[in-house]
């Protein structure tokens, strides 16, 4: 019985239906970023389109632990109706990338305890938790930066950036562009710290893309704000 025809479908259904669309091809491309799922995202989608809103059999298949499983369960959830806990809960068992990063962009910065949450995972001594806190820093510096104080934050990058874990310097050099970005006042010093800890200055970007090191970054996503 596939999704797309049984409105009450269950977990063991759901597992089956994305057993048959395991791909040992994308497995093995996924687990070069450290993820461990086979299926192709945009087939995963559709089985999570024919589902809709299931928000009590997405909390049954985060509960499986299966990475494919838990990513169809992101996107059935009612995001709103997460409590701040559960969310805390959610990320700290969270094992893969894919996995943090969709709970983070697709449920928890829809999340009324967003804010709350962002402020208890920025300091948080686990530094997969605390990435997850600087991403959601950088949608507020991006959308909503009042009441940040935007040049401590510099100082934080300034301090900590160059030596921290793979995942947190990722996401604290998100947050430095996106204040070089979207605040020109201070884009002569984010630029100035990118270009001193020149974090990300190597890193292999295919043709057509923009550069993840910060002076770079900035610059161009400027330069495409100001023709636009």
């Amino acid at each position: 019985m596939t999704t797309s025809s049984a409105p009450q479908t269950t977990v063991d259904e759901v597992l089956a239906e994305l057993a048959t669309l395991a791909d040992p091809k994308i497995l093995a491309v996924n687990e070069r970023h450290g993820d461990d799922h086979a299926v192709n995202l945009t087939k995963l989608r559709a089985v999570a389109k024919a589902l809709k809103t299931r928000h009590e059999l997405a909390g049954d298949l985060w509960a499986t632990g299966d990475t494919a499983a838990r990513l169809v369960a992101i996107l059935i959830s009612r995001p709103k109706a997460y409590t701040a806990a559960e969310l805390d809960a959610m990320l700290r068992d969270a094992r893969v990338p894919k996995v943090r990063d969709w709970l983070v962009n697709y449920i928890v910065k829809k999340n009324p305890h967003v804010e709350e949450l962002r402020t208890r995972w920025f300091a948080d001594p686990d530094p997969v938790v605390a990435a997850a806190g600087w991403a959601l820093t950088s949608d507020r510096v991006a959308k909503t930066p009042d009441g940040l104080d935007l040049p401590h934050l510099l100082d934080l990058i300034e301090q900590q950036m160059k030596d921290a874990p793979d995942r947190l310097q990722w996401a604290m050099n998100e947050c430095l562009a996106t204040i070089g970005i979207h605040h020109p006042d201070l884009r002569p010093r984010a630029i100035t710290i990118g270009e001193t800890l020149r974090v990300l200055e190597d890193y292999p970007t295919p043709p057509h893309c923009t550069s993840p090191y910060a002076p770079i970054w900035i610059t161009e996503m400027v330069r495409r704000r100001t023709r636009t």
